[in-house]
């Protein structure tokens, strides 16, 4: 089950959740929209699940950056996000949409337990620019049933991270190749 805007911020208020940082007039009536962080990686380059994504970060200057078809941009959520006790569901939304971006589309699911800055897949259908700070989608948390395993607690690959990631399948595949 999904939680509406006034059932997510009961529970940011009794610990359940955390948007850091909150503001409640983002809150909608099923969803949290959240917001671009102010750094972006350029992947450069072909791509190759053996080895480490060759990349640049940049930050994004307040008068934005524009944003190229073709390229695989990596970006960050402003806002971190977790919850022990709900699942998280990170989506772009019908703004970023309209505008050519397609915005996390391969990785929506944020598990219990996992207080993260989101790593965002990020590309552009025509040359757009973008701004640090633009809502750029909509978080909804959902319910989860069965025993809760904390995301923090397991030895989960992306357990540890901090702010953007890139893929690490090369860990398991480029030894051996």
């Amino acid at each position: 089950m999904i939680l509406t805007g006034p059932a997510i911020a009961t529970a940011l208020e009794a610990g359940e959740i955390t948007i850091d940082p909150f503001d409640p007039a983002r809150l909608s009536p099923n969803a949290y929209d959240w917001r671009l962080g102010d750094t972006i990686r350029v992947c450069d380059g072909d791509l190759d699940a053996a080895v480490p994504t060759v990349f640049t970060e940049q930050t994004i200057p307040a008068y934005g950056m524009l944003l190229v078809p073709g390229v695989l941009y990596l970006g960050v959520t402003l806002e971190k996000t977790g919850s022990e006790k709900f699942a998280q569901m990170l989506n772009g939304d019908r703004t970023t949409g309209s505008l050519g971006i397609w915005v996390h589309v391969s990785a929506p699911l944020g598990h219990q337990g996992h207080a993260i800055r989101w790593t965002l897949e990020i590309r552009a259908a025509k040359p757009v620019r973008i701004y640090p700070g633009m809502t750029f989608g909509k978080l909804v948390f959902l319910t989860a049933f069965g025993t809760a395993d904390s995301y923090q607690r397991s030895a989960a690959k992306y357990a540890a991270s901090t702010g953007i990631d890139t893929s690490r399948l090369y860990e398991e595949i480029g030894g051996g190749l």
